[in-house]
């Protein structure tokens, strides 16, 4: 393979003018340098790419076999560089986002929605896994960015604060006295509690918050998320714990109720996770900074 692509341009240009003296005055340098730099190429390929005519020069059967090949190739990069244009303008592209259930439903459907009709031509592909999940999945390269529940601590990334939540724990009407005053945790943790299974980070900080207070809560029931934490509790299977700011306005709907601890659990945020010194796309880029 040829080392000087500096000289199939001088060929491409050469042959597409028809002329040694035009491909120099579009390619900025002299016509010595240009006769000089297909000399080198015919002498590398061991056949002649030109010959000359009255009027400049014609490719040798040899020159238009290298010519149809040069010409897709410089067809292709000008497609790269359009491309590269069209991502830039968001006309095309595509996010790879990580998150939860919970998170992608309750806090970034809005935000897919509003993006999508900003800019249809970019693919959006979200995957949802738990906290530690999204993290391994933003580590090992397979998404842009994740959404997760914070505190994260990790030397390898990027965290963006975005929306604060709270937890709090509902029950149906079965427990309904409960929600009529203020509990300790000790108190709660004696009925049928339903929380997240363990591995997510909610589940997590809610096991921390009790040690820290010196409680154990055993579960009754542990699931997959917090619409079916909501359901469960609602049918009177226990008292569930949920992240409150996707339910407020639907607490009493519900026939659902907050059940007030007399020490509440301590609010803590969503949280943009990226990859330290890894570029991102300008597509990636945009949908961040619609984020709050």
């Amino acid at each position: 393979m040829v080392e000087n692509m500096e000289w199939y341009r001088v060929f491409y240009f050469a042959a597409k003018s028809g002329s040694l003296s035009r491909a120099a005055e579009e390619l900025y340098i002299t016509q010595p340098a240009v006769t000089h730099s297909i000399k080198q190429l015919e002498a590398k390929l061991g056949g002649q790419l030109f010959f000359r005519t009255s009027r400049g020069v014609k490719l040798t059967a040899e020159g238009a076999v290298l010519f149809k090949y040069i010409e897709q190739a410089y067809n292709f990069i000008g497609t790269g560089e359009r491309k590269i244009a069209e991502m830039h303008q968001l006309m095309d592209g595509e996010i790879k986002i990580g998150a939860g259930d919970t998170l992608c439903k309750h806090y970034l459907l809005p935000y897919l929605a509003a993006f999508h009709e900003a800019f249809p031509g970019v693919k959006i592909q979200v995957t949802n896994r738990t906290t530690p999940e999204t993290i391994n999945l933003l580590k090992q390269g397979n998404i842009d960015f994740g959404i997760v529940n914070l505190p994260v601590a990790d030397a390898k990334l990027n965290v963006r604060e975005s929306l604060r939540i709270e937890d709090c724990f509902i029950a149906g009407h079965k427990y309904k006295q409960l929600s009529e005053g203020t509990v300790s945790l000790e108190t709660l943790a004696a009925y049928p509690i339903i929380l997240l299974e363990k591995g997510s980070s909610t589940r997590a900080y809610i096991d921390s918050f009790a040690g820290r207070h010196g409680v154990a809560i055993k579960p009754e029931i542990e699931l997959g998320s917090i619409d079916l934490l909501v359901e469960f509790a609602r049918t009177g299977f226990g008292i569930a714990c949920v992240i409150k700011n996707f339910i407020a306005g639907e607490l009493e709907q519900l026939g659902l109720f907050e059940i007030k601890l007399d020490k509440p659990i301590p609010p803590r945020n969503i949280g943009v996770i990226t990859l330290k010194d890894v570029p991102m796309s300008s597509a990636a880029t945009r949908f961040i900074e619609m984020l709050p």
